[in-house]
C-alpha cells in the first residue's frame, strides 16, 4: 500500500515541475525566468551547502577579489541592492573573517574591502563547487546557444 502525503503536505518532488495548467504565465517571460532563477538557485544552494554561504555573499567575495579595496557602496550598486542589505552581508563575511575592511588611503571616511587569508581559501573552495554547478546548467546549450542566452540576459537587465 503507497503511503500518501498528510493533507496539506507535499512530496518532495512536488516543486519539480508545475503540475497545474499554468495558463497565461506560459507565454510570460518573467514567469521562465522566474522559473529558471529557482532551479539554478536550488541547485547552487545543495551543491554550495557546505560552505554555509550564500549566492549574494559569494557574488561579495568574487567582487572583492576582482576589486580589492573596493567599497559597500560600490557593492551595492554592482549587485543592485540598497545600502543597508548591503552592510549586513559585509558584517556577517567580516564576522566570519572572511573579508576585512581597512581605512582608504585616499579618504580615511571610506573604508576599503579586501579578502582575508582565510577568505581566499574559502573562495577557492566556492569556485570549484561553482564550476560544478554551473557546468550542470552550461551543458544543457550549444555553444552558441549559451553566447545567445546570456547576450539576451544581459539585454534585459542592461536595458532596465
Amino acid at each position: 500500500m503507497s503511503k500518501k502525503p498528510q493533507d496539506g503536505v507535499e512530496s518532495d518532488d512536488a516543486h519539480a515541475v508545475p503540475r497545474l495548467d499554468v495558463g497565461r504565465l506560459g507565454n510570460l517571460l518573467g514567469f521562465h525566468l522566474r522559473m529558471a532563477q529557482v532551479a539554478i538557485y536550488r541547485d547552487f544552494a545543495e551543491t554550495v551547502a557546505d560552505l554555509a554561504l550564500t549566492q549574494k555573499q559569494l557574488a561579495v567575495m568574487e567582487l572583492i577579489a576582482a576589486n580589492p579595496g573596493t567599497s559597500q557602496i560600490d557593492l551595492a550598486h554592482t549587485l543592485g541592492t540598497d545600502r543597508a542589505t548591503m552592510m549586513a552581508l559585509v558584517n556577517r563575511l567580516a564576522a566570519r573573517d572572511l573579508i576585512e575592511r581597512r581605512p582608504s588611503s585616499a579618504d580615511r571616511r571610506r573604508q576599503e574591502l579586501h579578502l582575508t587569508k582565510e577568505g581566499r581559501a574559502m573562495l577557492t573552495r566556492a569556485r570549484k563547487l561553482i564550476d560544478i554547478h554551473e557546468q550542470r546548467f552550461v551543458d544543457l546549450f550549444s555553444l552558441a546557444e549559451m553566447d545567445a542566452l546570456l547576450a539576451a540576459l544581459k539585454r534585459i537587465y542592461e536595458e532596465h
